[in-house]
Order: C-alpha cells, then sequence, then structure tokens
C-alpha cells in the first residue's frame, strides 16, 4: 500500500512520518521456512563455463542485501525527501518528524534505557571512532585481538591494553577480569567486545563480560555489528553501556550506522564535528573570535546534513525483523548453519575455523580453509564456476586470522588479497555468511560446490591480477 501525504494538510508529525513504515510489500513468514524477499534475489550471472545462473550471494557479513520491505519503504518516501531541523516547509518538517521517529524507532529495537542517547553515524567503525573521541581523559581501553579492525583500532589516544584470544567464553570472562583487576583503578575503564564474530560467527558471552566489566568499575560497549541482523539484542538487557551496528549489515543500505547507550561521556566530549546541527548558538567575540554553545543531546555528534533516507532505512529494517519475529529467523539461520557444518565436515580437506569448539553456537558466518587451495584461487571458483559470491581474505581481522591459521599475528597481509598463486597455500581464510534472505538452495548450491572443487579441481584456470585471482579468458582446465 502505498501512503502519500496530502500537501494541503496540516504540517507533518510524527504520526505522518511514521506512516510510511505502511509503504510495505507482503514478507514471507520464517517460520514457515521461507526467507524474507531481499532485493538481488533473482539476478543472474554468467559462468565462465557458459550460461548463467541465479546469483548465491554468500557475503552477507560484509554487506547483507536490503530488503525489499525497506527498498519500498525509501521509495515511498522519497518524494517528499527535504532537509531535516532546518527548514519551515511541509517536506523539511516531513523529513524531519521521520528523522527523530526513526531515532526511536532504534531506541525500542535496542532497548536502549529513558536517558540513553542514539546517535546516528557512518557505520560501525565510524560510531566506534566517535566513542574513542569521547573518552575521559586518562580512559584505559581493554580490547581482545580477536576484534575486528572497526573495535581493534580507534582507541589510538588512549591506554590500550590488547587481550589475547581465548579459547572458550569463560576464558575470555576470566582473561578480562584478571586485566581490569590489575588496571589503575582511580580511571575510568572501557571494554570494547564483539557480540558475534565477522570470522567465526561464534557468539560472545556479552552478558557475563558485561557484568564483569561493571563489577570493576568499567563500562562496555558492544560491537553488535554481526550480532543485530541475527538476534534480537536488547542494551537493557545485556546490561552493556554502548551499542554500535551498521545499517548495511542489518539489510538497510546508503551508509548509515548508530551508537547508542548513556549520554554523559557524549554530552561532556567535544562535538565529533564541529558544524551545523551541532551548535545551538554561535556569536563573536570582541576580540575576534567566537563562542558557542553546543547541543547536548544527540545533535552535539551529528554536524552537517544527515543521512536521513539511510536513517530511515535502518528504522525500516528494525520493524521489518522485529515483525518477522527473531525467534523464527534464528531457528531458520541454524537450520542452515547445521547444514553448511554438516556438509562441510564430510570434507576431510575442509577445516572450519573456531575458537570456542564445534558446539559453540554463532550466528550465520563460517569461516574455512581447503588443504592444497589458495583461499582466492578457491573463492574465484565459486563465483566463476557456481555464481557464488563469498569472501577470502582476513576480513579486517588480521590477528584473529593468523591466530586461528596458526601464523604469527604480527605478519603482514591484505583484506581479499592472495598471498599466493592458485594451488599454493596462503594465510588466508575462506568466508560463506547468510541470514534472513538466503534461500535453501544457495546453500546447498555452496555445499555441492565445494566438494565438488575439492574432488575434481576447477574446470578452469586462473591466474592473479591486480592483487585479486580470476579466470583466464578462454582458458578452461585441461
Amino acid at each position: 500500500m502505498s501512503v502519500r501525504p496530502n500537501a494541503a494538510s496540516a504540517p507533518a508529525s510524527a504520526s505522518s512520518a511514521a506512516s510510511f513504515s505502511a509503504a510495505s510489500s507482503a514478507t514471507d513468514d520464517p517460520a514457515c521456512g521461507a526467507p524474507l524477499p531481499v532485493l538481488g534475489r533473482d539476478v543472474t550471472v554468467p559462468l565462465v563455463t557458459g550460461g548463467e545462473v541465479t546469483y548465491a550471494a554468500l557475503d552477507y557479513a560484509a554487506s547483507a542485501p536490503a530488503l525489499q520491505r525497506v527498498w519500498d519503504d525509501v521509495a515511498t518516501y522519497a518524494p517528499y525527501y527535504g532537509s531535516v531541523h532546518r527548514g519551515a516547509g511541509y517536506l523539511s518538517q516531513l523529513s524531519t518528524d521521520l528523522f527523530e521517529n526513526s531515532r526511536r524507532t532504534v531506541a525500542d529495537f535496542l532497548g536502549c534505557r529513558a536517558d540513553d542517547q542514539v546517535v546516528f553515524t557512518r557505520s560501525t567503525t565510524d560510531s566506534l571512532n566517535l566513542l574513542a573521541s569521547a573518552l575521559p581523559a586518562g580512559c584505559q581501553v581493554f580490547v581482545f585481538e580477536t576484534e575486528h579492525h572497526a573495535s581493534l583500532l580507534p582507541w589510538r589516544d588512549a591506554r590500550v591494553t590488547y587481550l589475547d584470544a581465548p579459547r572458550t567464553p569463560e576464558a575470555a570472562v576470566a582473561t578480562l577480569e584478571r586485566a581490569l583487576a590489575a588496571r589503575d583503578q582511580g580511571d575510568p575503564a572501557l571494554v570494547c567486545v564483539t557480540g558475534a564474530s565477522n570470522v567465526t560467527g561464534e557468539l560472545w558471552p556479552v552478558r557475563e563480560l558485561a557484568a564483569a566489566a561493571h563489577a570493576h568499575g568499567a563500562r562496555i560497549v558492544l560491537d553488535a555489528a554481526q550480532l543485530v541482523p541475527h538476534h534480537a539484542v536488547d542494551l537493557t538487557d545485556l546490561d552493556v553501556d554502548w551499542i554500535a551496528f551498521s545499517g548495511h549489515k542489518l539489510y538497510a543500505p546508503f551508509g548509515s550506522g548508530v551508537l547508542a547507550g548513556r549520554a554523559d561521556w557524549l554530552r561532556d566530549a567535544e562535538p565529533y564535528l564541529a558544524g551545523g546541527g551541532a551548535s545551538r548558538k554561535v556569536a563573536r567575540r570582541t576580540d575576534g573570535g567566537v563562542d558557542v554553545d553546543w547541543h547536548t543531546t544527540a545533535a552535539r555528534h551529528e554536524a552537517g546534513s544527515p543521512n536521513v533516507i539511510g536513517v530511515y532505512a535502518i528504522a525500516s529494517a528494525c520493524k521489518a525483523l522485529t515483525e518477522a519475529g527473531f525467534d523464527a529467523l534464528a531457528a531458520r539461520e541454524r537450520r542452515l548453519v547445521a547444514e553448511v557444518r554438516t556438509g562441510l565436515a564430510a570434507i576431510p580437506e575442509v577445516t572450519v575455523l573456531s575458537l570456542f569448539g564445534d558446539e559453540a553456537p554463532r550466528v550465520g558466518v563460517l569461516s574455512f580453509v581447503v588443504e592444497g587451495w589458495n583461499s582466492s584461487h578457491f573463492a574465484a571458483a565459486l563465483s566463476a564456476e557456481y555464481g557464488i559470491g563469498v569472501r577470502d581474505g582476513l576480513f579486517c581481522a588480521h590477528p584473529l586470522v593468523r591466530t586461528l591459521l596458526d601464523g604469527d599475528p604480527q605478519e603482514p597481509g591484505e583484506c581479499g588479497a592472495p598471498e599466493a598463486e592458485p594451488g599454493e597455500r596462503s594465510l588466508n581464510a575462506i568466508r560463506v555468511s547468510f541470514g534472513a534472505g538466503t534461500p535453501d538452495e544457495h546453500v546447498e548450491r555452496f555445499v555441492r560446490a565445494v566438494r565438488e572443487l575439492v574432488s575434481d579441481g576447477a574446470r578452469w584456470n586462473y591466474r592473479t591480477e591486480d592483487g585479486r585471482c580470476v579466470p583466464d579468458r578462454d582458458a578452461a582446465a585441461a
């Protein structure tokens, strides 16, 4: 159903902005085992061996396809797009209400406390860099080496303690407790931890880590980029201080992210960006300078014209996933994970990477290596010969992948770049990832393709070009 506001009616209100959410396509019922409709589900791609096949997008951990519901909501709103917080016109007021209503939707989706702030950013990386800029003086940061670089690297101006990779959830909690007990107790402290690994998909003991942090007077921020697309995440229930995630992992395109949580450090910090929107009042001084009165709300860190469409896309995705039901979505995903794990376990040459062991619960993210294969070569063959898109490399988690592959965590490497010619081993891995929009056939095709490549080899010849393994033109394998 399309909802078109009446231009002759009263100025926009939160209720009229919310009405755009009614512009939704029908959603398949995941309880019946059907995937949610996503864009690109009917796209076909050519195979080097001839013909075309429907593309199997199995790189959700990098960027998930947009939900059809999200795309429809955005398309309905797009003609009414206007600048927010600044215009007196109808479309500006409508867009402002839509923007702020989206903030409330995200707060509800995350179970935020009444006094928490929801700040819109560009991505998880941007969110964590924003928080890093807001750390109080003398703050100590504790982060496991297993983190994605978005969580590992933003703390350059703080005192950082990097914690070794734990091999069990219990070891993670114990490692953190020892480190916190040894810290300078008079200084503020922050723990940064992932909710689900972007390499192994394994779920981390967030609630237990939060309890350990608070018991030692520290705060904790949760990198939920790989968690929120797969499981309901409640900030209050987990008792974390902040949550960061990206829209493009949550079936919402357009480059927006979220940092949600406690207001005090954000309110006391200098604005992340200085400019319009972050300032309430600017006045010239007699000495020629300027005095600035900054906002104390989320606007303090949202200078400039915001990505209204990206923010609305996140809110639409939050509503769509909530309405679909995370219990049903997670149950279907567990079935797909089990199918992939069972299929790969039946291939002796394949080793699935894990920190916590085979029985550890995980989301739809698995990384593996294949004996006798360079990971880039294998990923290229999956794409060129089967129409399957996966990721290979170090997944912007270099120390973790090196540890899992028994390499030197300090050994250099590049995400997605092969370090060996086709057929030669490299200290990279292959990652398959999926979610609410993945058809069963894509998973079945992937397992079959891995089995056939390992058993029969590639049907085409490949070469390294510009740091990637690509098929040779007209060079079928002998």
